[in-house]
């Protein structure tokens, strides 16, 4: 089969031709319809994201597909069955084996492409919004990076959940995405001073923030007492140090927030997340956004869309 792998930290990821997988003990054989890709498969590639495996390894953190084997000990979900998983890695090739308790029966009215694409980014906003920062009706969203993967997903939901959202997005054409998917106000972050900006709409009670670096610093100067800043990536390559005398001044909660981790410690938060979103979903409270959607040969093409930041929400690969 073909798999878009890294064989490397040197070298780019490539496609090759590798022998099909087999399931062992706890896992099923799917073949992939589509995979979602995300930010940290960039990061991934170059060695330097926190789960990142020895390579040789196949890209693609999570996948939509059809069960075609078992492993010893496996009888669900049974062959045939559609089903999302998040794999953390496997996910850009013809074929995968993945954990069998993590896979979820995907609804017929969710197509493969969006099931592909939905856990991650919409677990990670739902867990961070939800859970750790205890968004509330009537609160105010600041969402930067606001068209992209996770940050489209957080507009949605802080909507879904009844806050004033604030976009902060680079260009029109970015900030148009992020008002189709529910913002009541747009900052440019090309243009626009975003502290000022963001003081003049009242201030932030939460921030959710997926780029780091120069957003951040003017996000956090703009919070309201008692806010709740999310930490979720560092898009813009920089990781900022975070003054400690502001939050404490504004009684300001830092909150640090990993979805993957919950795997080890609680999946249980995961998979009830996930089961509401799915059912928001079917109810047409969530209508996901993808820009690209490319086949396995145009990989790097996909990986450099979110490189050059030139796509908006979610790319897709079908294999």
């Amino acid at each position: 089969m073909r798999a878009f792998q890294v064989a490397s930290f040197g070298e780019k990821p490539a496609l090759s031709d590798v022998p099909d997988p087999t399931p062992g003990a706890g896992e099923i054989l799917l073949k992939i319809a589509a995979c979602g890709l995300n930010f940290a498969d960039l990061l991934m590639a170059k060695g330097t994201y926190q789960d990142t495996p020895e390579p040789p390894f196949t890209l693609g953190m999570e996948v939509c597909g059809t069960v075609i084997g078992h492993g010893p000990g496996v009888a669900v979900p049974a062959i045939g069955t559609r089903v999302a998983v998040f794999g953390g890695q496997g996910g850009m090739a013809q074929k995968g084996v993945f954990p069998a308790a993590l896979c979820r029966p995907v609804p017929v009215t969710m197509s493969d492409e969006i099931a592909a694409g939905f856990m991650v980014a919409y677990g990670t906003s739902h867990l961070a919004l939800a859970r750790r920062a205890q968004l509330r009706a009537g609160e105010t969203l600041v969402v930067l990076g606001a068209a992209g993967g996770v940050g489209l997903t957080a507009v949605e939901i802080g909507k879904a959940i009844g806050a004033k959202v604030i976009a902060v997005a680079r260009g029109a054409d970015k900030l148009a995405v992020a008002q189709a998917a529910g913002a009541d106000h747009l900052i440019d972050s090309e243009t626009d001073d975003i502290k000022a900006a963001i003081k003049a709409l009242g201030g932030a009670d939460v921030v959710y923030d997926p780029v780091g670096g120069a957003a951040f610093k003017a996000a956090l100067g703009a919070c309201n007492r008692e806010a709740r800043v999310i930490v979720i990536g560092f898009a813009s390559g920089d990781i900022p140090q975070i003054p400690a005398n502001i939050i404490l001044v504004k009684n300001i909660t830092v909150i640090g927030f990993y979805w993957g981790g919950y795997l080890a410690f609680n999946p249980k938060a995961l998979t009830d997340s996930l089961a509401e979103l799915m059912q928001w979903h079917a109810d047409g409270k969530l209508h996901p956004h993808i820009s690209h959607i490319l086949p396995l040969d145009r990989a790097a093409e996909a990986l450099d869309l979110m490189r050059s930041r030139k796509s908006t929400g979610k790319v897709v690969v079908k294999p």
